[in-house]
């Protein structure tokens, strides 16, 4: 397990050279839930350079926050979007669906919203040009990936089902309400965002509770998901030995009964 796990974290390195799998886009997502770890480990390279001159590290704290190195938070921080970007636009390569370029701006609009937030902290001021660019990105991009995740990668809000705003398929039928926990977790968690605008101290704390929740949030994802996708390939009997014959098959005992019949 390690070894395909080391294998598929090394595909989405070279993303676009050859056709995207289930295993390449839905890795990729799961690094997406990890920006705010991502962008931090820039801090934990810098912190252990000068943790030898400095033990009570005083000067990390100082010159390797997100104020000064922003665009190198940043660049750690865009890396799984940027991967999933190109994933979208091999995949519209490949099938010609447009669908997947709609999936492409989802993502390329969370690259944007990292921009002007690691923007904005450099600026740090509430009420700039940064803040308000951030604040529009962060609406935007927190409709776009709500809406695709109901619509597409969850496929709920389907007319006519049995139970209102989700599908006529669940396989997870008798845990009902808890799809109903999950579309609200979604939407809530997808705006927590919020969360950054009061001018509170502890911010390096919100940013980790917020990160958390974001973990949740695709943990939570991963279940309706992958139900999904396998829905998905019974209907196109990708998990079944038995198809549909496109003509009609005759039942030889009835057959020999109507020659009974005749007989008589």
């Amino acid at each position: 397990s390690r070894w395909w796990l080391i294998k598929s974290v090394a595909r989405l390195g070279v993303s676009g050279l050859w056709g995207v799998e289930f295993t390449d886009f839905w890795l990729g997502d799961q690094f997406c839930s990890l920006a705010y770890s991502l962008g931090n480990l820039y801090f934990v390279g810098c912190e252990l350079l000068y943790s030898a001159d400095d033990p009570t590290l005083q000067k990390a704290w100082l010159t390797c926050g997100a104020e000064m190195n922003w665009g190198s938070y940043f660049a750690l921080a865009m890396l799984p979007f940027l991967v999933r970007f190109v994933q979208s636009i091999r995949r519209y390569k490949d099938s010609k669906l447009p669908t997947h370029l709609i999936n492409a701006g989802k993502y390329g609009m969370g690259i944007v919203y990292y921009f002007c937030y690691y923007l904005w902290r450099r600026d740090e001021s509430d009420g700039g040009a940064s803040f308000v660019m951030w604040c529009l990105a962060a609406v935007v991009y927190s409709l776009y990936g709500c809406a695709w995740d109901f619509v597409m990668d969850w496929s709920i809000c389907k007319p006519r089902a049995k139970y209102p705003l989700l599908r006529r398929d669940l396989v997870y039928t008798s845990q009902i309400p808890l799809y109903y926990v999950a579309l609200v977790m979604n939407l809530v968690i997808r705006f927590l965002w919020l969360f950054y605008i009061p001018s509170w101290s502890y911010f390096n704390l919100r940013s980790f509770i917020c990160s958390l929740m974001e973990m949740i949030r695709r943990v939570v994802w991963n279940f309706y998901r992958l139900e999904n996708e396998h829905l998905g390939n019974m209907d196109q009997y990708r998990i079944t030995r038995e198809c549909p014959l496109p003509y009609s098959v005759d039942n030889p005992q009835q057959e020999d009964e109507e020659d009974d019949e005749d007989k008589a």
